[in-house]
């Protein structure tokens, strides 16, 4: 749904700005009003396998754990609270 305002407005290039238009998908993806009745989802389905594929050919790095901080206040020492 686009909604236009009811005096014009326009971007500083010059061209006509429409609100709600939203942001352009990355990957195009048509859901079929059949498909989605039927319990199927094209863009769940789609951006499942992209994922899937991203993290097969790029896999993200291993989380290296970080020792615990010491006790007190970050920046603050605890004994000035006694």
């Amino acid at each position: 749904m686009a909604r236009i305002a009811e005096f014009a407005q326009f971007r500083p290039d010059g061209e006509w700005l429409i609100e709600g238009w939203g942001v352009e998908p990355d990957i195009a993806v048509d859901n079929l009003p059949h498909a989605t009745f039927s319990g199927q989802d094209a863009q769940l389905q789609t951006a499942v396998s992209f994922l899937a594929n991203k993290i097969a050919t790029e896999p993200p790095s291993p989380l290296v754990p970080r020792p615990l901080p010491p006790l007190g206040t970050p920046g603050k020492s605890a004994d000035r609270l006694r």
